[in-house]
């Protein structure tokens, strides 16, 4: 690890905070220390990084806006990675969007909005990166990244450069290339669109905002929805009709206001939400003999 800071002390890697509180970076709100957290200027300085973690065996994780990872209360002996300065945007022709994995999901549907180009409407709600949004296929609203993304630039286990097309990007429900392949990094996406009206997107952000207002607990710290929804089900009314919404532990609560959000409403633990996350699972399971995915990522939890 000493070599590792060394580097970015000294090598103008980019810019690096010790003692990084996960709590202040993550939508949960909780989350011990790292270490140290960096974020690279450029595709060459995370390379030069990231041959120097690999050499001396430390632990790594790349964090894009932290609004679908539960990290532990305890300190990450490690480095996280930061991706904001890959945050490059570019208007291409046909449509095109060639955009860099630090830029932020709803900015980039904000931007679409007012150049009246459709298809990202589904991600208005989003508070994620666009290499997280890519990690795990976002969406809502019966679309997803998969539907617009042409290609993604990525960073390979052996630190070489190469882009993946859509089909080799494997998106599902949920789910991507990356998620199966956790050592490559998305760096860049090349997207397309279709050309609509301004007034008619904007209507339509317009109207699910008003929709996740009322029935979303956007006032509480939480990281969306827990679960994925089963086929042909709704992971937040087996929740309901198991009688666990307004459901406590600690700080953290199942939100009353929709079953399918773990809150942290007064001052929660990791330990207090991840301890909900898995009470529910269980009793869905037991109940209903379904067992359903966690949305979220479980990091520092050996």
């Amino acid at each position: 690890m000493k070599r590792v800071l060394e580097l970015i002390e000294k090598e103008g890697i980019g810019k690096f905070e010790k003692n990084y509180s996960l709590s202040k970076h993550t939508t949960y709100r909780v989350g011990g220390e790292a270490t140290v957290m960096v974020s690279p200027k450029n595709i060459d300085t995370l390379i030069k990084l990231l041959k120097v973690i690999k050499e001396e065996n430390v632990s790594y994780k790349i964090l894009g806006n932290g609004s679908n990872v539960l990290f532990s209360d305890k300190k990450f002996d490690g480095v996280i990675i930061k991706l904001d300065e890959f945050n490059q945007l570019k208007l291409l022709s046909n449509n095109k969007i060639r955009v860099g994995a630090g830029y932020s999901l709803i900015k980039l549907c904000m931007l679409a909005c007012k150049k009246g180009l459709a298809g990202l409407e589904f991600a208005a709600g989003i508070p994620g990166s666009i290499g997280g949004a890519i990690f795990m296929n976002a969406g809502a609203y019966k679309s997803d990244m998969g539907y617009i993304v042409q290609s993604v630039k990525v960073l390979t286990p052996d630190l070489k450069i190469i882009t993946l097309e859509n089909k080799e990007m494997n998106f599902h429900y949920r789910s991507s290339f990356l998620q199966s392949h956790p050592d490559y990094i998305c760096l860049e996406v090349l997207m397309k669109l279709k050309k609509g009206k301004k007034e008619a997107i904007e209507e339509v952000i317009k109207e699910r905002k008003k929709r996740r207002m009322e029935s979303q607990p956007l006032e509480y710290p939480s990281a969306g929805s827990v679960f994925r929804n089963p086929e042909g089900m709704f992971a937040g009314q087996m929740i309901e009709a198991l009688g666990l919404k307004g459901m406590t532990k600690g700080g953290a609560m199942v939100s009353k206001k929709h079953a399918n959000f773990i809150i942290n409403y007064k001052n929660a633990t990791s330990e207090d939400i991840k301890y909900l996350i898995e009470y529910v699972h269980n009793q869905v399971l037991e109940k209903y003999h379904v067992d359903m995915k966690v949305e979220q990522e479980f990091v520092n939890w050996e």
